[in-house]
């Protein structure tokens, strides 16, 4: 029998607020263990939580951005279950009553648009973290993360494919990064992403017994842990066995999901309204004000840079797919404005570099970018010099002209000396000369090869080309 997948992602992310949820401790990475709490987050006796409100603003950002309606009051609740990085035996989240329902977003898989429901966005605190001793079977505690903010992302059931889940989950990251309220850094865990698959046999409408996955840490681990996840159901099906309602983890080392524990259902959490925390009232001029100032959003940006500058498809889509990036190719565009060439230089020596150099955006401004592709384009270095060129920037922070008068790699576009050069190389040559007047043009590049090692790679290679052409002929 065939089967098609039923899958819906969970996608927790960090909102990058300077203190949590619910109290004003720090939410800075990195502190040491249990350095950054107060009686709030640790749930002391007689504590009281208070909302921030800059973590209220994000979450509403995220919903207008992804097509939701904001609800006009909204209720937290207090999610019950007893584990040991939960200091108050229960998590404050949202439940009947969430921030914002019934969005969507549409996503590109191989050329065709799919759209995806949202089902809700809400408000939540995050829990602590148990870090296991490597040697003796003991764990530890640290609560500086329980209280940090975050939103939860609950797609509908949409998505069929481990491709789609992985484009969606970029999407929503791209969205999360543009508007300024996420880092999406998943390594750090500031964004998760939990899947939840079931399969169905092809052309029925109704759903299957799901799992849910969990501990993807990467785009292309949520890729590999689905594909095992569906291979693993779709076998146990054709063998006429049962799947079984679990929570499963994605085992990297082994490329595996493995049983975690069955999984909970709402009614196991007991929700109830948290009774320490007032009813959020959305005031309509407040939430029109923040639709009014949403940034150009990554979808909206790859469609105009396709428009305006006329960009393929490609172009667009890796330029558009970090902010900064997408901001420094319009910066270097105003200083030197051929698009299409920017956009070949930045996706290839830049972003080369960029891997190598984090800082690059910062310590090469687009203006210092844009005077090195002016003087590639006017000749006054080669194309194959201004990378070195590039790299100095980068190291130095110099500026192109200087590098390039320092290091005496200015292009020789001098007609006399060329010829001079290129005379010695046919007279050097005889019968590659006779093989191009045969026909085999292409021993041309030999030529210019020849005088660009004899000038040390700066004789302009237009120039080089024209003046073998006419020697050639003449001969």
């Amino acid at each position: 029998m065939a089967y098609e997948a039923v899958i819906g992602l969970e996608v927790h992310a960090q909102l990058l607020t300077r203190s949590k949820i619910f109290c004003g401790c720090t939410t800075q990475f990195g502190a040491p263990p249990n350095t950054q709490t107060c009686p709030v987050c640790l749930g002391m006796p007689g504590s009281l939580p208070v909302l921030n409100r800059k973590a209220l603003e994000y979450a509403v950002k995220m919903a207008l951005a992804t097509n939701c309606r904001v609800a006009a009051e909204s209720v937290f609740a207090r999610k019950n279950y007893f584990y040991p990085d939960l200091p108050k035996g229960y998590q404050i989240s949202q439940y009947e009553l969430p921030l914002a329902e019934h969005g969507h977003l549409d996503i590109r898989v191989n050329g065709a648009v799919r759209r995806i429901g949202i089902t809700r966005i809400h408000l939540e605190e995050d829990a602590g973290k148990l870090i296991h001793h490597e040697v003796r079977p003991v764990s530890f505690v640290d609560f500086n993360r329980a209280g940090v903010p975050l939103i939860e992302i609950v797609s509908e059931p949409d998505i069929r494919t481990p491709e789609e889940a992985s484009q969606y989950l970029k999407a929503i990251r791209d969205i999360l990064v543009y508007l300024e309220i996420c880092d999406g850094n998943m390594e750090e865990g500031s964004l998760r992403g939990d899947a939840n698959v079931s399969l169905r046999p092809l052309g029925t409408a109704g759903l299957g017994t799901r799992t849910e996955l969990k501990n993807m840490n990467s785009f292309r681990f949520v890729k590999l842990a689905l594909e095992y996840e569906i291979r693993r159901q779709r076998g146990l099906l054709a063998a006429g066995r049962e799947i079984i309602q679990e929570t499963r983890l994605w085992d990297a080392s082994q490329n595996q999901t493995i049983s975690m524990r069955g999984k909970e259902e709402a009614h196991d959490y007991r929700y109830f309204p948290d009774p320490d925390l007032a009813p959020v009232r959305i005031d309509e001029q407040w939430l029109e004000d923040l639709r009014k100032n949403l940034p150009e959003l990554p979808a909206a940006k790859w469609q105009r840079f396709q428009d305006q500058y006329g960009l393929p498809e490609y172009d667009a889509e890796v330029l558009t797919a970090d902010k900064a990036l997408a901001d420094y190719f319009e910066g270097t565009v105003k200083e030197f404005p051929h698009p299409k060439k920017v956009s070949n230089w930045i996706m290839g020596e830049f972003m080369r570099e960029l891997k190598e150099t984090p800082s690059l955006m910062s310590s090469v401004t687009f203006a210092a970018s844009g005077k090195l592709l002016k003087l590639v384009e006017k000749g006054a270095i080669s194309a194959t010099a201004s990378k070195g060129v590039f790299v100095e920037m980068v190291k130095t922070g110099q500026d192109p002209e200087t590098i390039i008068q320092e290091k005496g790699l200015a292009q020789i576009s001098d007609t006399g000396a060329l010829e001079a050069a290129a005379r010695e190389i046919l007279a050097a040559n005889p019968k590659e000369v006779a093989d191009y007047k045969a026909g085999k043009t292409k021993v041309m590049g030999f030529f210019v090869g020849q005088l660009m090692r004899r000038t040390k790679g700066q004789a302009n290679p237009q120039l080089a080309n024209e003046v073998f052409k006419k020697l050639l002929n003449e001969i």
